[in-house]
């Protein structure tokens, strides 16, 4: 089967790999129909050292269960399901916290932790099946299926920052990063009732669809000066909550800049460092909390679907570019060069 690899930065094919099988009692075997790149996945594409590959690649994806292991009960051959970012057993504490992404069974893992599998490929196997994957009440072919995509990471990974940040009626919002989980943060939360959305983006065509989800204001200024902006546009206060959806320390410290005394800073862009701002100047002096990590999406699902399937929201419309799999490696580039939003890839 055809899979895609990231070789170093900037290197990533797509190539013929062993078929995917099943291998343990509680696996999936499931036939991909649809993918994504994720702007996670731009991280290594900018950074990978040459040797550190070839990796696979892709952790967002749906597809039609073809086979399954003995011990699996929840699912049957034709099932079209969605398989969420992180793979647990739904049962465990943790789980059963609402923490799928750090779940306590042995197999449990992001999907870059397995070595021979990705979601940028013609077949994925899934390890415990039942737990991770979710069936889905459309066909293949559905016109939902780019909304129904964003449930395995994007959306599920914005409504967590706005989750994390406790947003309610009446509160006001910043939005760090306006690529596909800045905006579908904006629009988790408008869903959550928030009162004033700020989306700091500043590439127009993402900060004019950031208003079709909800935004109030956007201010394309960064640093100093973009701190200045949020402080004038919320009469000198801040803002209760800050989602942070880049990863990077300028965005970290534009957080701290511009959250209300006794916010919530919450983050869901990936960190690219390990050393921060956490002192009396950043975040102890005006009781500022910091919240968010890698999202529990599996957690957001059924809370999330209707919305999708009854039309009270579009996620789906974060992608902007449709290929197949051999356009990946493209797909990566024109994401990278920022020519595009977010690639769907279909199979």
């Amino acid at each position: 089967m055809r899979a895609t690899l990231m070789h170093s930065a900037g290197d990533v094919r797509i190539e013929d790999v062993p078929d995917s099988r099943i291998k343990n009692p509680t696996d999936a075997l499931v036939r991909i129909t649809a993918s994504c790149v994720c702007g996670s996945d731009l991280h290594p594409y900018r950074s990978m050292a040459p040797g550190s590959g070839p990796a696979r690649m892709g952790h967002e994806l749906i597809g039609v269960v073809e086979d399954v292991g003995p011990e699996v009960v929840t699912l049957r051959p034709g099932d079209l399901v969605v398989a969420p970012f992180a793979i647990s057993d739904n049962t465990c504490a943790f789980c059963r916290e609402g923490l799928h992404a750090s779940c306590a069974h042995h197999e449990a893992s992001f999907w870059d932790g397995i070595d021979d599998e990705g979601g940028q490929a013609e077949a994925v196997r899934v390890p415990l099946a039942d737990g991770t994957l979710v069936k889905l009440p459309v066909a293949a072919d559905s016109a939902l299926v780019p909304s129904l995509l964003t449930l395995a990471d994007v959306l599920g990974t914005g409504y967590h920052a706005a989750k994390m940040a406790g947003v309610r009626p009446g509160h006001r919002v910043t939005v760090i990063g306006d690529g596909a989980v800045g905006l579908l943060a904006v629009l988790s939360a408008k869903r959550l009732g928030a009162e004033q959305i700020i989306l700091m983006g500043r590439h127009p065509a993402r900060t004019d669809l950031g208003r079709e989800l909800g935004a109030t204001d956007v201010v394309a200024e960064r640093g100093e000066e973009g701190v200045a902006r949020v402080r004038e546009l919320t009469g000198g206060q801040g803002t209760h909550a800050v989602l942070e959806a880049v990863g990077h320390l300028p965005a970290y410290e534009q957080a701290f800049g511009v959250v209300r005394p006794g916010g919530v800073i919450s983050r869901v862009g990936v960190p690219q460092y390990e050393e921060a701002p956490i002192g009396f100047g950043s975040l102890f002096r005006h009781n500022v909390r910091l919240a968010g990590g890698p999202a529990p999406v599996r957690a957001y699902i059924e809370e999330l679907l209707p919305d999708i399937l009854d039309g009270t929201i579009e996620p789906g419309k974060v992608f902007d570019v449709e290929t197949d799999l051999a356009g990946v490696p493209g797909g990566y580039r024109d994401m990278d060069e920022r020519r595009s939003l977010k690639v769907l890839v279909r199979l």
